[in-house]
């Protein structure tokens, strides 16, 4: 039950994505260039994604548990240190180089552009890297489950 709630919820995530168009890296990176063509579009999607995240966790977390599940998985890391730096700054200048994150570039895979299977593929390498690199760490970036009725 509990995939097929997934599978439902990425689908709409996906759907939502395409339909504000971005998939589309050129729109992204209009929205970077804000000394020229700037483009909007992606503060009103943020915005709005706010808009339904916000109410959605509170009235997640007012429950005892989830709806699929016996507990909420929610990250328990509070500490602001070099690797969480170091991947944020990777992940904005990748975005801001290639105009994809990881949510929409796998929804662009639907488009069968060659450079968008590219930087998934790279993604996903880059991925696996850093679960190797974690590992030899011995870092575990598994969040911790919160016991029934510990919402936030």
């Amino acid at each position: 039950m509990a995939a097929v709630i997934s599978l439902l919820a990425g689908l709409v995530f996906g759907a939502g994505l395409a339909i504000s168009g971005m998939i589309d890296p050129a729109r992204v990176l209009g929205f970077f260039d804000v000394a020229g063509a700037w483009d909007p579009t992606l503060a009103f999607v943020m915005a709005g994604a706010l808009a339904v995240t916000i109410p959605g966790y509170r009235l997640a977390f007012a429950r005892r548990a989830p709806v699929a599940g016996r507990t909420f998985h929610v990250p328990t890391a509070s500490a602001i240190d070099r690797p969480l730096l170091g991947g944020a700054a990777l992940f904005g200048v990748g975005w801001g180089l290639a105009g994809f994150c990881p949510g929409p570039a796998i929804a662009a895979l639907a488009t069968l552009a060659p450079k968008v299977w590219l930087f998934v593929a790279a993604m996903l390498v880059g991925m696996a890297a850093a679960k190797v690199w974690r590992d030899r760490a011995g870092a575990d970036p598994a969040p911790a489950p919160l016991p029934s009725g510990q919402g936030r």
